[in-house]
């Protein structure tokens, strides 16, 4: 897969793919107008919404209702080094929601590619080249 990123102006910076962009900003703080969220929040938010998908593959692959579902993901930060030191995710359900099913919606989420990449991260290459712009 090739992402192509450019910088439309400001402290934007923008991610192109398969049809997509990907649009990220810096808060005022930071020199940004906060049109967009910050490249970090885009990661923080793949985590939740890669959990989504294996949960409704899982519903959808049994009937089950996705209606009432939703993930609220928390971060806990180092307040020494500003590193991610923890992301917690809780499975909310509606009462209606079969009891039988409630851990295996835990093993669904626990299949997530996204969590799955940061447990056994990739090397990183990164270079410079010279292009002719046109």
């Amino acid at each position: 897969m090739e992402i192509l990123i450019d910088f439309p102006g400001g402290a934007r910076v923008d991610a192109h793919f398969d049809g997509h962009t990907v649009k990220t900003d810096q808060p005022a703080t930071g020199g940004g107008e906060d049109s967009a969220p910050t490249p970090f929040e885009v990661f923080l938010a793949s985590i939740g919404a890669c959990a989504g998908i294996y949960i409704l593959g899982f519903c959808r692959q049994r009937n089950l209702p996705t209606e009432g579902i939703r993930i609220l993901q928390r971060t806990r930060t180092n307040s020494d080094s500003g590193k991610l030191e923890k992301v917690e995710m809780e499975i909310q359900i509606p009462p209606s929601f079969p009891q039988q099913y409630h851990s295996a919606l835990i093993r669904s989420a626990e299949l997530c590619k996204v969590k799955k990449t940061l447990e056994n991260p990739p090397q990183f290459a990164v270079t410079t080249r010279k292009v002719e712009t046109s």
